[in-house]
């Protein structure tokens, strides 16, 4: 698969696959970048991509111009379209699976300041994807975050496939379960002594029944 990303800031994504597992999976050949910069497809002399909203109103909003002459530039490998954006569809792991099934690229383009001229996702975006309702400042984390969830659920990223299939999310709202590692006695803080035996049918029981469930109100503990 190839990721496309049309941002503001190269060196900020192209960080991110530097090291780590992106890395050793780029190497591996399980998945591919490609930055676009989008100041590369300014029509002015400044570099300037975005400009005051018409009606007035606090912020910039990126032109509509630039992004379609980056997303031109990229020919038949721009694929899929997606904008990340707050308003936009809710981004989990269904989403997640299905886009790491798609035969084609994925484009990314990141949002900044107010936000993006709304002729972008009128005429040039096949989806907006929102990772919460919440507001960042920078689109790239957005797109970095969406290409690490679909990119990790392609073949040969990870070296243990099973470590998918006990994975949270894997159904809607069920946890991964607890899970402990040596020693089995910190502080007097004891792993589970079923977790510590030979019977795994007792130990898949346990965490069948320890898994934990999403909190519609996690705010209480807050």
């Amino acid at each position: 698969m190839k990721f496309n990303f049309i941002t503001l800031f190269p060196t900020k994504v192209q960080a991110y696959f530097s090291e780590g597992l992106q890395e050793k999976a780029i190497q591996k050949g399980v998945f591919s970048v490609n930055i676009v910069h989008l100041r590369d497809f300014s029509n002015n002399k400044h570099l300037k991509v975005d400009d005051t909203p018409y009606g007035g109103g606090p912020g910039m909003l990126l032109k509509v111009e630039p992004i379609d002459l980056a997303l031109k530039s990229l020919g038949e490998d721009k694929g899929l379209v997606i904008l990340t954006t707050p308003s936009g569809i809710p981004f989990d792991q269904n989403v997640a699976e299905k886009l790491s099934k798609l035969e084609k690229p994925i484009t990314l383009i990141s949002g900044y300041y107010e936000g993006v001229d709304h002729r972008v996702t009128e005429h040039l975006v096949d989806i907006e994807l929102s990772l919460g309702n919440y507001v960042i400042s920078a689109g790239d984390l957005a797109s970095l975050c969406i290409t690490d969830a679909v990119s990790r659920l392609l073949p040969g990223f990870l070296g243990d496939r099973e470590s998918l299939e006990e994975e949270s999310h894997n159904e809607r709202d069920i946890l991964e379960y607890p899970q402990y590692t040596k020693p089995s006695d910190y502080n007097g803080w004891k792993v589970p002594e079923i977790l510590l035996g030979g019977n795994h049918a007792a130990i898949e029981s346990w965490r069948n029944a320890n898994r934990k469930k999403v909190d519609p109100d996690i705010t209480r503990n807050l």
